[in-house]
């Protein structure tokens, strides 16, 4: 268990799927884990799985993509784990050349943590975002997701050095 922290729950799983709205639109969900902020609740997050689509080969020589993340704040373009909000990502892109051959190659964040961590994120706002994005396509790509984690009450300083490092990956 992280330092400053308490468990109050048993291990929860949350699960669930955004679609674009239209192909190529960024399209992001808000997931409300409903904390109890005046107890400074967080959730911690042990593990993520995401899958996505497969894109789309729309013509020979063309290439397409889907493109899926997991944030701890509201973002305005797909995150990747370069990005400190971002506890979960995916991609998949296809690429062709002009005789109809194609290469898939994929890229994911890891679906469960080396054993010898204690989370993969602690959220300590109110919700989470997920989002999905593609390119090249003609048709909407859906993510679907599932992360595994308890709730915790965070000591005061804990609590309000994860609030202001949330507020603070979001630009706010």
């Amino acid at each position: 268990m992280p330092k400053g922290l308490k468990s109050n729950s048993g291990q929860i799983v949350i699960s669930g799927s955004v679609t674009e709205s239209a192909a190529g639109v960024y399209t992001q969900e808000q997931i409300d884990l409903q904390l109890n902020v005046l107890d400074r609740e967080v959730f911690v997050v042990q593990a993520t799985d995401l899958n996505l689509t497969l894109p789309e080969i729309f013509a020979a020589g063309t290439d397409s993509s889907a493109n899926g993340c997991l944030s701890v704040v509201s973002r305005a373009d797909i995150g990747t784990l370069a990005n400190s909000n971002v506890f979960g990502n995916i991609r998949i892109q296809c690429e062709g050349n002009n005789t109809g051959q194609y290469v898939v190659n994929t890229s994911q964040s890891g679906e469960s943590p080396a054993t010898t961590l204690d989370y993969v994120a602690i959220i300590a706002t109110n919700d989470f975002f997920a989002a999905v994005q593609s390119f090249g396509g003609a048709n909407p790509q859906t993510m679907d997701y599932r992360i595994w984690g308890y709730r915790a009450i965070a000591d005061a300083a804990t609590y309000a050095a994860l609030t202001q490092s949330e507020l603070l990956s979001s630009g706010l």
